[in-house]
């Protein structure tokens, strides 16, 4: 099973995708564009970050895929509530070639499209890195997410505190956007 965009299909990550996978764990320009701490990657970790994927964890990750160019990013539906059917969403586009090709809003708007259409999740949210431009612009402008908070001094990055920006879109949110933009009728 795959999920499908329009430009992209999200798959499981297999053992092959994990050198890409690796190499992009330790670019310090996408580090500093995403969440949370990095610290140098080997490959051990990355196989021992691998091995503990599964279908039964709430925590769900996929590569990003495109008929061009393969391999170009990668994706996720984490800490998954199904009491509550909401989960966070986080990608990045590692493939810089890739980049500014409208293959991240395909992505999110496969990814709200397979949570809100096939999971039955009622509820999507990030956070953003409150430099990280061109994100804020693609979740709000482009893919009608709702800034709904922030956090200071949240992020340390290049010896400087920053705010997390909280983003969210629910479903009717997404059923609105797909009616305005007709995204998955349009050529």
């Amino acid at each position: 099973m795959s999920i499908k965009g329009k430009k992209v299909t999200l798959r499981a990550i297999e053992r092959t995708d994990l050198a890409t996978l690796q190499v992009w764990a330790n670019d310090d320009s996408i580090n500093q564009m995403i969440g949370g701490w990095h610290f140098p990657t080997n490959m051990r970790d990355t196989e021992t970050w691998f091995e503990a994927l599964n279908l039964r964890s709430l925590n769900q990750r996929y590569i990003i895929e495109t008929p061009g160019e393969g391999t170009i990013g990668s994706a996720n539906l984490v800490a998954i509530n199904w009491k509550d059917r909401n989960a966070e969403h986080g990608l990045l586009i590692g493939n810089k070639d890739a980049q500014g090709k409208g293959y991240a809003v395909d992505t999110i708007m496969a990814i709200m499209k397979y949570a809100f259409e096939e999971l039955g999740l009622n509820r999507l949210d990030t956070t953003i890195i409150e430099y990280n431009e061109p994100s804020i612009n693609l979740y709000s402008n482009k893919c009608g997410w709702k800034k709904e908070g922030e956090q200071r001094n949240w992020y340390f990055r290049k010896n400087k505190y920053w705010s997390r920006l909280f983003y969210g879109i629910t479903k009717d949110d997404y059923a609105e956007l797909i009616e305005k933009t007709n995204y998955w009728n349009e050529g």
